[in-house]
């Protein structure tokens, strides 16, 4: 191979000095077609091997190799042959006696990498969203969770909007649409998704997807098409892909801390209008070709059908909550939202609970049992819905339980207040009291003074001398 200091000889020789092909390649000593070759290339010389180098240890296993490495583009991604595994076939199928690093470089070469091509993709204003969910860990109450980053994104402004739930069922995935088009404002024309079983129940040949009924239902009520991405072919809907890493990186480092889950969504709107503004322009395009949303209202309610067991507990999502027990028995309707779940009866939201996304739990409501435990007084003393109160009921039934056999009855009175007064109140009230003297009559006096004074002042009125001077004052008046 000529070096560069050659090829600059013979150039400037024949091109500078005008000496002819035959005169070099005599003077040189060089073929006529290599003077020819180095006259017409000015890149710098390089080898350019014209077969590969042979490999005699091995080459007779190639067509072996190669037909594995061809299977394996159809086999699961994660059961696919290493190249650890292609050495121990060679050793025990084919007595090879080679070692595994030659196995690994010879395959190397065998795996010529082909980078994908991939297209620009554009919008028009008002034309296209792109959905996805996001991971991220916050501090909610003190605690570390993973939220949910519902994310949508405008494919012209690349305006986004980004909530976070505690969840990306079904019911996020809705609640993330309504709460979207109403931060923007309106609605794009079409959605791009992946093919996330909230969306697409299965996929069919193409394009083709069978979708969700209620993610029909939502497109439907907003009157927006949708596209699917190919199976794991994200890049497809890279705008949303990078938002979901950019509202990580800037809006949630470091782990941010939060009372709540809307104090972490109000942050997280904050941080989307920021956003905003530095897409402005494109934003008022893409704002004025968007659809209005509809006036009607579309509930984001995942219902289900659920029995009320014998306990006056409906199980949702592995957690039990309680109905009043007076539909024992019934089949009623669970909704269930984000942040709760509703308890239906007829068209009657008969008890609402907040939504727990834990397993096994069991949550009652002292006010749906009141009926049963009249019915049955002395299960108050070993009932769970009494045992999970405030402690300062537990100290108060074990106090009057003690004081006498039918202690469990006054305190079964003092129960019977909470369908006047609210839970907190009578537990607050209760901690200000001496359990020793705590009757129905004392806490109901501590619970509302307003009421025992007026009480008070009726039966002052009713003395012969304050009726008479009460006379007075009415002739005085006529």
């Amino acid at each position: 191979m000529y070096r560069m200091v050659d090829k600059e000889y013979i150039r400037k020789r024949h091109f500078v000095d005008g000496w002819s092909i035959r005169q070099l390649s005599k003077q040189l000593n060089i073929a006529r077609q290599t003077v020819r070759k180095l006259l017409e290339d000015t890149e710098i010389p390089k080898y350019n091997r014209s077969h590969d180098r042979p490999c005699p240890v091995m080459d007779p296993y190639r067509a072996f190799i190669e037909n594995i490495l061809l299977e394996d583009k159809t086999a699961p991604v994660k059961q696919r042959h290493t190249s650890a595994r292609i050495f121990e076939r060679l050793t025990d199928e084919h007595g090879f006696t080679g070692g595994e690093s030659t196995v690994r470089h010879y395959i190397r070469k065998l795996k010529v990498p082909q980078q994908e091509c991939f297209l620009k993709l554009e919008a028009n204003p008002g034309e296209q969203m792109q959905i996805d969910f996001g991971h991220a860990e916050v501090y909610i109450n003190n605690k570390r969770v993973k939220a949910c980053l519902f994310c949508m994104r405008l494919k012209y402004s690349l305006v986004p909007f980004v909530i976070a739930f505690p969840t990306e069922r079904l019911e996020a995935f809705l609640e993330g649409h309504i709460q979207g088009f109403a931060y923007f404002g309106g609605i794009p024309k079409e959605g791009l998704y992946d093919n996330a079983t909230t969306q697409v129940v299965k996929v069919l040949s193409g394009p083709e997807r069978e979708e969700h009924e209620w993610f029909s239902s939502l497109r439907t009520h907003y009157l927006f098409n949708s596209h699917f991405c190919q199976p794991a072919h994200g890049n497809e809907k890279g705008t949303i892909e990078s938002l979901v890493k950019y509202v990580r990186s800037r809006a949630l480092v470091p782990v941010p801390s939060f009372a709540s889950w809307d104090e972490c969504n109000a942050h997280l709107l904050r941080w989307c209008e920021k956003e905003q503004v530095k897409h402005a322009d494109r934003w008022q395009e893409e704002k004025a070709a968007l659809r209005a949303v509809p006036p009607t209202f579309f509930s984001s309610a995942r219902p289900l059908a659920v029995k009320v067991n014998t306990y006056a507990l409906v199980t949702v999502d592995r957690n039990q909550y309680s109905v009043p027990c007076q539909y024992t028995g019934q089949m009623i309707i669970a909704k269930a939202y984000v942040r709760h779940i509703d308890l239906i009866v007829g068209s009657q939201i008969v008890a609402t609970h907040t939504r727990c996304y834990k397993r096994g739990q069991v949550y009652m409501e002292i006010a749906h049992f009141l009926p049963a435990l009249e019915r049955k007084p002395h299960a108050v003393t070993h009932a769970s819905v009494v045992r999970q109160l405030p402690a300062v009921f537990g100290r108060l039934r074990e106090k009057m339980t003690e004081a006498h056999s039918r202690g469990y009855k006054d305190f079964l009175a003092i129960l019977l207040l909470l369908r006047e007064y609210a839970l907190s109140d009578v537990a607050k009230a209760l901690e200000t009291m001496n359990v020793a003297d705590v009757t129905v009559a004392t806490l109901r006096q501590r619970l509302s003074p307003m009421d025992v004074a007026s009480t008070n002042a009726g039966e002052i009125i009713t003395t012969a001398a304050h009726a008479a001077e009460y006379d007075q004052l009415l002739q005085e008046v006529v």
